[in-house]
């Protein structure tokens, strides 16, 4: 892919979270975690152009600090998409990769794939999966699962196991050959997508499961997934923290 046709990389960033309060300034090895983020991001995938879309100046300070650009959004938006739609009415890309704030450890396969993904032709919108191993993985409803159709697109996804085993779950080996892949929130976007799913607003299936991506298939639009050898690791927790090590 061409330097030219590359996409932009818009990081949707807000303070508020629930399981962590202020989590994107966190200390981090001695910095905010948002800043890891966006410095790993320049690490892994320097040719990308990279901009985040925060909810207020606490945000933008250490990143301007940092030598990032910000984009000030609406701190009320309902999901990362609709912040990064709402980042682009100003900005005018054609295409978006959406990297979460909270996942210091993306690798440039996450990024290169969500852009390869893009380029099919129905797809308005894309994002990643791996295999599930382990059956509680399967069943835990903080990871989301995905199912796919025979051509690499989304049927639905889920925080229940899907699809569901009529014969009972079987043992950890089983997963191999189960039809569920474990979602990783990212994503890119086409701009036009973008535009039509923030004004569209939020869907029943959305609400219902706390998944920003159900918006854009219950109003009938199609989503590439492309099957990634790792998953991210993210921070939902401070304990998490303690698991990352930061040169």
């Amino acid at each position: 892919m061409s330097l030219s046709a590359l996409p932009t990389i818009i990081v949707p960033a807000r303070l508020a979270s629930v399981r962590f309060p202020r989590k994107l300034l966190a200390d981090a090895g001695g910095k905010p975690l948002i800043l890891r983020t966006a410095e790993r991001i320049r690490e892994q995938v320097p040719e990308f152009e990279i901009i985040f879309a925060v909810d207020g100046e606490e945000l933008a300070t250490p990143l301007r600090d940092g030598g990032f650009e910000s984009l000030l959004t609406d701190p009320n938006l309902p999901s990362g998409t609709d912040r990064i739609a709402q980042a682009n009415q100003t900005l005018r890309r054609p295409t978006v990769i959406n990297v979460q704030a909270d996942e210091p450890m993306v690798e440039r396969e996450h990024i290169l794939a969500l852009a390869e993904a893009l380029r099919k032709e129905e797809a308005s919108m894309a994002t990643l999966a791996v295999r599930f191993h382990r059956t509680e993985d399967f069943l835990d409803p903080d990871q989301v699962k995905v199912v796919l159709d025979g051509n690499g697109y989304a049927l639905y996804f889920s925080r229940a196991p899907i699809p569901h085993l009529r014969d009972g779950i079987g043992e950890s080996h089983d997963m191999e050959e189960r039809a569920a892949l474990k979602h990783l929130g990212m994503y890119a976007y086409k701009s036009s997508f973008l535009k039509t799913y923030a004004e569209r607003g939020q869907g029943v299936l959305e609400k219902n499961e706390k998944l920003e991506q159900l918006r854009a298939l219950e109003f009938g639009y199609r989503i590439a997934v492309s099957i990634v050898s790792k998953a991210t690791i993210g921070v939902d927790k401070p304990e998490d923290l303690e698991y990352l090590s930061f040169s």
